[in-house]
């Protein structure tokens, strides 16, 4: 069974920093394509960021490069999104996702796996 798990989401003031974690289990991580996704009430479901299973440059979401950093531990099954500069806007559920192909892609319906989501939420 696939399961897909975040952690390190949390309130934080604005201009703070987090690293979310995701945990893979139940599938060979290292052929995995990795994203991160994230999604504020009432909004859709944006893309943040991906990392190919090996070798090769993240990509990430042109609003987000730069605060951003997606990295990956094909030791510890893990894919990890450090966030600095923090804002409000950035108020969401942060979703892991994995996908059966090199790069995981910029929209949803390209991965095949999900975590349950992780809330951050930045506010003074």
């Amino acid at each position: 069974q696939v399961q897909l798990v975040e952690s390190g989401g949390g309130l934080v003031q604005p201009g703070a920093s987090l690293r979310l974690s995701c945990a893979a289990s139940g599938l060979s991580f290292s052929r995995l394509g990795m994203g991160w996704f994230r999604q504020a009430p009432g909004k859709e479901r944006e893309f943040a960021a991906t990392i190919p299973w090996t070798g090769g440059d993240p990509y990430y979401s042109d609003s987000l490069k730069g605060r951003f950093t997606i990295s990956r531990d094909n030791a510890k099954d893990t894919v990890y999104l450090q966030m600095n500069s923090l804002k409000p806007e950035d108020t969401a559920v942060y979703y892991c996702a994995a996908a059966k192909t090199r790069y995981g892609g910029t929209i949803p319906r390209q991965y095949d796996y999900w975590g349950q989501g992780t809330q951050v939420t930045v506010s003074s």
